[in-house]
C-alpha cells in the first residue's frame, strides 16, 4: 500500500506547486501558460477525490481490525510499539488525504478567480481602447 501514498503525496505536491505559482506576484509573463496547464490538469486531478475516499476507507478498515493493546499485560512491548506506529502512520495518512483534497479545492477556486481577473482585465483594456 505504500505506492498509493507515494502517488497521493506527489499529486498533493504538484497541486501545491501549481497553487504557489498561480498566486506568486511577478509571474505575469508566465501566467497565461500556467493557467492553461492548470486548467488542463484539473480534470485528471479530480480523480484524487475518489482515490482519497478509497484510502480513507482503508485507514478505517485498519482501525477497525487492529489488535487491541489497552493494557501492558495484553501485548508484548514489540506488539505495543507496532500498534503505536500503526496509529501514527494512520494519522499521518489522514492528514495527507485532507491536504490533497484541500489543495485540489484551492487550486480549482484560485484558477477560476485568476481566469475571471484576466477576463476583467481584457474588458478594461478594451473599454480604454474604445475611449
Amino acid at each position: 500500500m505504500a505506492l498509493e501514498w507515494v502517488v497521493l503525496s506527489y499529486a498533493a505536491g504538484a497541486e501545491a506547486i501549481m497553487l504557489l505559482l498561480l498566486t506568486l506576484p511577478g509571474l505575469d509573463p508566465l501566467r497565461k501558460g500556467l493557467i492553461t496547464v492548470t486548467r488542463n490538469l484539473l480534470k485528471p486531478f479530480l480523480s484524487i477525490i475518489p482515490f482519497c475516499l478509497f484510502l480513507l476507507m482503508d485507514i478505517y478498515w485498519k482501525y477497525e481490525t487492529r489488535p487491541t493493546c489497552e493494557s501492558s499485560e495484553s501485548c508484548s512491548p514489540s506488539e505495543h510499539l507496532r500498534h503505536q506506529k500503526s496509529i501514527m502512520k494512520s494519522q499521518r495518512n489522514a492528514l495527507l488525504i485532507a491536504c490533497a483534497i484541500v489543495f485540489y479545492w484551492l487550486l480549482y477556486s484560485v484558477t477560476g478567480l485568476v481566469v475571471k481577473v484576466e477576463q476583467l482585465n481584457k474588458r478594461v483594456e478594451k473599454l480604454k481602447a474604445q475611449d
